[in-house]
């Protein structure tokens, strides 16, 4: 039976409360994140509804709350935590689902009296096959479950489920599904678990524990990207916190140390006051030190507002790097994902200002969405590219959410989406291998009716490619004078190397490579490449190439293969071999500045023109002429030297990815001058 036909008008201080609690409740909450060398996430989702029914309960004085889980641990650690609660109740999504599945069914087993709910955006809106297969789940809890929650706990003793909101629940065979309430009008009813003491017993029993935020400033996504399950879940208006309760939150922030928050508001930088908001977390790392880092996911459309924001974070040191998830840059992809009424052009001024302004940029790009096809999406990446982006473009593959318009069955057959189940692998995360360890899971998309198997193996190789060359600047030099000194476009340049003959062996080899561990995780394989040589963890594929071409002495071979490439492509377009040789010259730079382990001498490098300052002003979007002269470059290895190959590894290769920091950046220079080209 599933009543769930009507939405309500959901008072939180009006809920029904039939039964005043006699018996005190020992309740237990579990909100499962990831954690980063030694840094976890204040559960925030949990906190909230601690929060909530502190402030609103008849009689908050019935309600014992137990130590919360905040970070992956032993399931029978959480059970012995547990075992004993009346209730417990998970806040889950696609990084913790399995681990909580896993946790709720032994405490179901070690006291079938205990109740088990499950609420937060993994829970799936129609929840009947969910409850089904995980006949230990009591109820589960659709939307906003601050006033929900308080609701199941007063009514706990009669049960009263029919009576309460937003709730799933079989019984005697039967399913059942409330109607679901409207999302509140005034979320500042919302206590902060930050101010009110929640968090409190867990900074203190956890001294060595270095705590990340998550950060509400607002509620709410009016965007309905069929991908996600933010906007798809509200769709509705923006709701906001007060500025006084932001105020104390900072500063309470700051006296925690807390390095590391991150905005989960949907669209920052859509509201005016969000200036202010960044303006009062500079002012507290001015004056405190913390936080170091605001994440902030921008506003979709919104030139001047963005750019105002997110300069003025980096001005600040607040970020690390601007975002800018276009995800696709096809129209007719944009419009199966309803993204066509978010402007790229937005993205696009952006790129120009941010690299004017030397602030770095990460663009996003999801593989196998719908409509997409190879050609289109690497058109997208040449389009990126051309328009300055030289710093990142983070290629995803597609992952499909329960709540997302995506997730639903009708959508998949129109666009025919194939779905492979795969382990959810953090990227540089150690492999799980003991027996009590439980895996996540996620639904890749494979392919779709644009975009066949076979496609969808080139389409993620290709990306790997440009990462490779591009991105990791190991061979960013030659294809920025490709492009500028010879005119050779994007797309002539990096296919190229996707169209390798085998008389090249080590590009071919590399070439083989990718497309082999596309086929693996098309067929459910893990997304990255493991291995317990290089730091027992995950590597990009592109990162572990890069390793294997430096460790096993291949790199020079590269470049070898890639000057004899180019040469034959140069020639054909008729030009000279003394203007191929500065072609020649632009490759033996870049393997000049290329990081490696166990190199510690300075070195000089000379050439017949000015190739390192003509590369610089294209990389700010600048064209100046090479100028033609004897110039020799000093490079200063001696001060970014690496005496073993651990340290390089992670120094270099892991933590210098992101920002392509491959390549040795103090370098001088000596010329003279001798006209021009």
């Amino acid at each position: 039976m599933d009543t769930n036909n009507n939405e309500i008008i959901l008072n939180p201080l009006e809920l029904p409360r039939y039964v005043k609690q006699r018996k005190k409740l020992k309740i237990g909450f579990v909100q499962i994140n990831n954690s980063f060398s030694g840094h976890s996430y204040l559960p925030y989702s949990v906190g909230l509804l601690q929060s909530y029914i502190k402030k609103y309960a008849n009689n908050p004085s019935l309600f014992e709350f137990l130590d919360s889980i905040y970070c992956r641990t032993d399931i029978s650690d959480a059970v012995n935590r547990f075992k004993n609660a009346d209730i417990v109740g998970f806040s889950v999504y696609v990084w913790n689902f399995q681990l909580s599945l896993a946790i709720a069914r032994k405490l179901k087993e070690t006291n079938k009296n205990i109740k088990i709910v499950f609420g937060g955006p993994h829970v799936p809106d129609n929840a009947e096959d969910f409850l089904r297969n995980n006949n230990y789940v009591d109820l589960a809890v659709h939307g906003e479950g601050e006033a929900v929650y308080l609701a199941l706990l007063e009514n706990f003793d009669k049960r009263y489920w029919k009576y309460i909101p937003s709730l799933s629940y079989l019984e005697d065979g039967f399913f059942y599904s409330t109607p679901k309430a409207h999302r509140l009008k005034d979320i500042e009813v919302i206590p902060s678990p930050y101010l009110d003491g929640v968090f409190d017993k867990i900074i203190e029993k956890n001294p060595k524990q270095s705590w990340l935020a998550l950060w509400e400033t607002n509620r709410g996504c009016p965007f309905r990207c069929t991908f996600c399950d933010w906007g798809s879940a509200t769709a509705a208006k923006v709701t906001k916190f007060d500025m006084t309760r932001i105020e104390k939150e900072v500063e309470w922030f700051a006296k925690n140390k807390i390095e590391f928050i991150f905005c989960c508001d949907a669209n920052f930088g859509m509201l005016k006051r969000d200036y202010e908001i960044v303006e009062i977390v500079a002012a507290s790392k001015k004056k405190t030190g913390y936080p170091h880092v605001l994440s902030v996911q921008s506003t979709k459309n919104g030139l001047e507002k963005n750019y105002k924001i997110l300069k003025f974070l980096s001005d600040n040191g607040l970020n690390k790097g601007v975002s800018l998830s276009m995800q696709s840059l096809d129209v007719h992809t944009l419009e199966a994902i309803k993204r066509d009424n978010i402007s790229n052009d937005v993205y696009h001024e952006l790129q120009k200002r941010f690299t004017k302004d030397g602030i770095e940029t990460y663009s996003d790009l999801i593989i196998g969405l719908p409509n997409e096809t190879f050609l289109s999406f690497t058109k997208g990446i040449f389009q990126l590219i051309e328009n300055g982006q030289h710093n990142r473009i983070q290629f995803g593959n597609l992952s499909i959410l329960p709540n997302a318009e995506m997730g639903d069955v009708n959508y998949q057959k129109k666009y025919n989406m194939e779905i492979v189940k795969t382990k959810i692998i953090n990227i540089h995360g150690e492999k799980l291998e003991h027996g009590n360890d439980v895996f996540e899971y996620q639904d890749l998309v494979v392919s779709t009716s644009t975009m066949s198997r076979k496609d969808w193996i080139k389409t993620r190789a290709f990306s790997w490619w440009v990462a490779f060359l591009h991105f990791n600047k190991i061979f960013q030099i030659p294809i920025l004078f490709l492009r500028y000194y010879f005119k050779c476009s994007y797309q002539e340049i990096f296919m190229s190397f996707s169209k390798i003959s085998t008389k090249f062996s080590i590009l071919s080899e590399c070439n083989q490579f990718f497309e082999k561990e596309a086929e693996l995780i098309q067929n459910g394989g893990e997304e990255y490449k493991y291995s317990r040589e290089y730091l027992g963890i995950y590597w990009p594929q592109d990162e572990y190439l890069f390793i294997e071409l430096v460790l096993k002495n291949k790199i020079d071979q590269f470049y070898r293969e890639c000057f004899t490439l180019f040469n034959k492509i140069l020639e054909k377009k008729g030009y000279s071999k003394k203007e191929i040789s500065v072609f020649s010259e632009s490759i033996k730079l870049n393997a000049s500045l290329i990081k490696k382990p166990f190199v510690n001498e300075d070195i000089e490098i000379k050439l017949n023109s000015d190739l390192y300052t003509y590369i610089k002003f294209l990389l700010i979007g600048e064209k100046k002429e090479l100028i033609k002269c004897k110039i020799t470059y000093s490079i200063n290895r001696s001060e970014n030297s690496y005496d073993n190959i651990e340290d390089w590894l992670r120094e270099v290769v892991w933590y210098g990815n992101k920002k392509g920091a491959y390549l040795y950046g103090n370098i001088s220079s000596s010329k003279e001058y001798d006209g021009h080209f």
